[in-house]
């Protein structure tokens, strides 16, 4: 899974492509066009489940959608322009600009949408299955990509006592120092879940983590309609079913909206550039250039300003080794290297 921030050239082209789309929709709601299609109205995509997509209008009802092949791939949370083909379908004909965009590759190597107009991230952490570091850090390099507020919520309090409490959390402390809060939960008891709603009110959320760190759990306790929802979607799409294997986007009791995803094995970085990169380490950055050599590996070079910051504490080691390791990868992909800016 990856981050995609884009860029300003990008942003007005997809202005540019959906312009005349999106003026009508604001100004001939009350016309039909010429294939017999209902008038233009804006909605919000809340399920993606293989082809499948359902559509929310203004008034909350769920609409079975089908999406112009020139649009590209949708994702939950997109503002689409749609119109009614039938009593309960429609056909989705533009997409409204987006203001992030979170990808994954599929099978085939390439960016799949996974959500969209996201505001925060909160990566879901637990004592079984262990943390990895390495996990953890793709996760912020692909939230500080699309330029997003990122959480680390380790759930499963109640399985710690308090000697493994503290030995996890100090493991994770050089998270803190570089912004991301630390919100210790339990589904089970419902510790921080005060604080993990009040984190995401407000705002287009995405819980992401590991499979088997009560992510499912922690939604299921946030959203208590969660099965009318499911059941709405279900007779949206017309599948019958009562459960859902796509991404599902729930509106919070508070306010705001909970994107549910699929749960992943993996999470590898994808459409990230070095600046990227280096956006994700916050503390590692500030000390990016001052190297004696400008194309210092940090590795066994003199007067490198990277492992002299490991010296004095300012970096953790394994920092410095994931943020080497994935530099290394990113470089011998052929990503963009960083601006002059």
């Amino acid at each position: 899974m990856a981050g995609r921030r884009l860029t300003q050239r990008q942003r007005e082209q997809i202005q540019r492509g959906q312009e005349r789309r999106l003026e009508r929709a604001g100004q001939r709601l009350a016309s039909r066009d010429d294939a017999g299609l209902g008038s233009e109205q804006t909605g919000l995509v809340i399920a993606h489940q293989g082809r499948t997509l359902v559509v929310e209008d203004a008034a909350g009802q769920l609409y079975h959608c089908a999406a112009r092949q020139n649009l590209g791939r949708l994702a939950c949370g997109d503002r689409v322009v749609w119109q009614a083909s039938g009593a309960r379908e429609g056909v989705i004909v533009a997409v409204n600009e987006r203001r992030s965009l979170l990808t994954r590759r599929d099978y085939h190597g390439q960016p799949r949408p996974v959500a969209a107009n996201l505001d925060a991230v909160a990566v879901v952490l637990a004592p079984e299955p262990e943390p990895s570091e390495p996990l953890i850090d793709r996760y912020l390099v692909a939230i500080a990509a699309i330029g997003v507020r990122g959480l680390l919520v380790l759930n499963k309090l109640d399985l710690l006592d308090a000697p493994a409490l503290a030995a996890l959390t100090e493991r994770l402390e050089p998270y803190r120092r570089i912004g991301y809060p630390l919100l210790l939960a339990s589904s089970h008891t419902a510790h921080g879940l005060d604080e993990l709603r009040a984190w995401l009110r407000g705002h287009v959320s995405l819980l992401a983590g590991q499979s088997g760190v009560g992510k499912s759990s922690l939604i299921k306790a946030l959203l208590p309609d969660r099965r009318i929802r499911i059941q709405a979607v279900s007779e949206a799409t017309g599948h019958g079913a009562h459960t859902t294997s796509g991404s599902t986007l729930y509106h919070l009791p508070d306010g705001g909206d909970l994107i549910d995803t699929p749960g992943v094995r993996s999470f590898e970085l994808g459409d990230i550039s070095l600046n990227d990169l280096d956006r994700g380490f916050a503390d590692i950055a500030p000390y990016l250039g001052r190297c004696r050599f400008s194309d210092c590996r940090h590795d066994a070079e003199p007067d490198c300003a990277l492992r002299e910051a490991v010296a004095c504490g300012a970096i953790a080691p394994r920092r410095l080794d994931s943020y080497r390791q994935l530099h290394a990868a990113l470089a011998m992909a052929g990503k963009p290297g960083r601006s002059s800016a």
